[in-house]
């Protein structure tokens, strides 16, 4: 008889035997039936269940009456939270340590208890639905034997280095003597989710199962196990490749050297925590297990009071807290309709890849394009990104199919009458815009629209509109499938209802969602916009476009400046530039590079010519320096410190925030951090625009725009916000 439905986990209500020890603070509860103990864990007040420092002396209550009851030959560790079992360490707890001891002290904790459950004489078995990530995959290695469910909802993962942490609890060292170094240096140095089958294929799982019968399996496991029978234990495959290379001092070397320079690659040094976790690992395998233990408890303590730590932490409670936000003022609650049929105008590169994350979604879509020819294109490129998901295995070919059935296309309005949202992505042209929303009106009366455009003001495209209640803004950004952000523009003619869907539509794609009010560039693109024009004039002086380029990548963009333009398509900063020019004046004029490079006709990567040369198969060959004949300067190159290009770059920027949040475009600094990090890439481990005012000194910060603004009149000057909070001291983060 199974105890458990479907993908919802194991209900409390079905589990068997009779109650022998539960604490109602942790949730944590121990029965025996027939032998076989259950720990069950379900923490109050949370849909998730986290470790914390109290539920340690919980689990070695339970792990001693385990040891010494002679009646239980073996136990079975469970979750009874929906879709969920231990998603990892509480981070607020985390962020109350102050010292490098207290977080030595905090991970020296969790590895005395997993060791305890390691050597306990009686096999527990870890029956996992769900999450099991970070500090929960811990104890999963900690446990004699994993059992998972082959659900979507499974994945385990040792995510701490998102977090600028290592694992804390023994991962550093179990899981490389489970899945191998080289699996295990994967895993660990990039934080990766595995899926519920490949977790089973590298060894991380023993058993992979239906979750209906997870706990009946894992009993009878248990019992098995109990009585010395391991015929149903799968041993993990050493290949030939993997013995050669890391059962030996000198293949590891060359692992661990080749991972130390992969980790700098990527890296380049702005995150201590892959280098750490190298390190921890290395000692382990050149000393010992417990040398190892005792090197990932002193470097973890180290990590958790970092500055990167803590900013990667409060990007992560900044985006949780994204997760319950409607898009509302704080009290107003609205209703939110469905979005189950989903019209998208345009089959080019955005329509096509808002109509892969939607279908990906589960959402039926009308796709819209004027010919055959490009309808074709944008399925076809649709198919290919759910193909590389099939080709990688994260879905089944039935999953694959089922997938692309839910794509329809049209050259007309056939099939839009029932549809929930239309989301226009056609030709940056208003009165095109205008057109398609009146069409949409007759087609699709009861439909919310939404524009995709990046430099049209909302409340202009609304002027079309018999309903401008129903419009707004659905700001995705390229290429939409793998880029986080979605913001939302509003007007003050948007209804509150519209607000709501559209916000609760893009967190069912899956989008960390911002609301932000309309104007030239919204949020996103209009703190770029001084950012580019800057890094522009620094070129029209004489600056070199790869000096350029390096200096901010060395600050912690993933690209620089002009690689950015090349690779976005220097038509469209064509088109941004006098929009934005003409909503605010002189200081966001750009610079005369950037007209006469657009002006010549490049268009960056897609044309293989833009400010970098570009071979027959779009890879770049360097600078393409007839552009500097273009310049002011001339050919002449004047080099710059990076010092200055880092901060004439990213000044402007950060004031232009600031004006933002002064207006009222962006509603928090926390919106304005997660828009600059998950829209343009500003470096995570600074936190976001607001966080890095906050740890420059607004005073600080004031005094240097000053002195930029005595050098180049208008394009420095001090937001008033900024400059009135300096004066008061106070932060934008309490």
């Amino acid at each position: 008889m199974s105890r458990a439905s479907s993908g919802a986990g194991i209900s409390a209500a079905a589990l068997p035997g009779s109650l022998l020890l539960e604490d109602s603070t942790t949730g944590l509860s121990l029965r025996v039936h027939e032998g076989i103990a259950i720990i069950a864990y379900d923490q109050p007040g949370s849909p998730v269940n986290t470790l914390n420092s109290r539920v340690a002396p919980v689990f070695e209550q339970f792990f001693l009456r385990i040891e010494q009851d002679a009646a239980i030959v073996a136990a079975v560790l469970v979750s009874t939270k929906v879709d969920s079992w231990i998603a990892g360490a509480d981070i607020e707890e985390l962020q109350r340590l102050t010292a490098p001891v207290d977080g030595e002290r905090l991970s020296r904790g969790g590895q005395l208890l997993l060791d305890r459950l390691a050597a306990l004489k009686k096999p527990v078995i870890a029956a996992i639905h769900g999450a099991a990530l970070g500090g929960g995959l811990e104890v999963a290695l900690a446990c004699h034997h994993r059992i998972i469910t082959d659900h979507a909802k499974t994945v385990l993962a040792l995510p701490e280095v998102q977090l600028g942490l290592i694992p804390g609890a023994g991962g550093t060292q179990r899981l490389p003597r489970t899945v191998g170094l080289q699996v295990a240096l994967d895993l660990i140095l990039t934080g990766k989710n595995v899926r519920a089958r490949k977790a089973l294929q590298m060894g991380l799982a023993h058993e992979l199962v239906h979750p209906a019968i997870l706990l009946d399996v894992a009993m009878h496991r248990a019992r098995q196990l109990a009585h010395g029978d391991r015929s149903a234990v799968r041993e993990r495959d050493h290949g030939l490749a993997e013995r050669l290379l890391e059962e030996n001092s000198v293949g590891r070397a060359i692992i661990f050297r080749k991972a130390r320079e992969s980790v700098l690659k990527k890296t380049r040094g702005h995150y201590p925590a892959p280098l750490a976790a190298l390190e921890v690992i290395e000692r382990g395998y050149q000393e010992s297990f417990a040398a190892g233990l005792l090197e990932e408890a002193k470097r973890f303590g180290e990590l958790a009071v970092s500055p990167e730590c803590r900013q990667l932490a409060y990007l992560f409670f900044a985006t949780t807290s994204l997760k319950k936000d409607t898009g509302l003022p704080a009290g107003m609650s609205v209703t939110q309709h469905p979005v189950r049929k989903l019209g998208v105008l345009g089959a080019g590169f955005m329509g096509a890849g808002i109509t892969t994350v939607a279908v990906q979604a589960g959402t039926v879509v009308r796709l819209k394009d004027g010919t055959i020819e490009r309808l074709a294109a944008g399925v076809k490129a649709v198919r290919d990104v759910v193909r590389e998901r099939l080709k990688k295995r994260q879905i089944t070919r039935v999953q694959f199919d089922d997938t692309m059935s839910l794509v329809g296309g049209t050259v007309d309005y056939r099939g839009f009458a029932n549809v929930d949202l239309v989301i226009e992505a056609v030709f940056e042209d208003i009165d095109v815009k205008h057109q398609v929303l009146r069409e949409v009106e007759e087609a699709a009366p009861s439909a919310i629209f939404a524009s995709n455009t990046s430099t049209i003001p909302i409340r202009d495209i609304a002027r079309a509109a018999r309903r401008p209640e129903n419009v707004l803004g659905m700001h995705f950004f390229s290429p939409v499938h793998r880029m986080p952000l979605l913001e939302i523009i509003v007007t003050p003619e948007t209804s509150a209802e519209t607000t709501a869907t559209a916000v609760a539509y893009g967190k069912q794609l899956g989008k960390t969602v911002i609301v932000v009010q309309d104007g030239a560039g919204f949020y996103v693109n209009r703190i770029l916009a001084p950012y580019l024009n800057e890094c522009g004039r620094m070129v029209d002086e004489g600056a070199s476009i790869d000096e350029v380029d390096k200096a901010l990548v060395q600050f912690g963009f993933p690209v620089g400046p002009f690689t950015l333009l090349d690779e976005v398509g220097l038509d469209i900063a064509g088109k941004s530039g006098p929009i934005m020019e003409a909503a605010f004046g002189p200081r966001m004029q750009p610079s005369a590079t950037l007209r006469a490079v657009i002006a010549s006709g490049r268009l960056g990567r897609k044309t293989r010519k833009g400010f970098y040369r570009y071979d027959a198969d779009g890879t770049r060959q360097g600078v393409d320096e007839s552009i500097y004949a273009m310049t002011p300067s001339g050919a002449r190159r004047r080099p710059l410190s990076v010092e200055e290009i880092q901060q004439r770059a990213v000044l402007p920027m950060l004031n232009e925030a600031v004006r933002c949040l002064d207006e009222g475009i962006i509603r928090s600094p926390r919106d304005g951090d997660i828009g600059a990090v998950f829209g343009i890439g500003f470096p995570p481990f600074r936190g976001g625009p607001f966080r890095l005012l906050d740890t420059m000194g607004l005073e600080n910060v004031v005094a240097q725009l000053d002195a930029l603004h005595a050098r180049f009149p208008g394009r420095f000057e001090a937001a008033k916000l900024l400059r009135a909070r300096a004066d008061r001291q106070q932060p934008f983060h309490p």
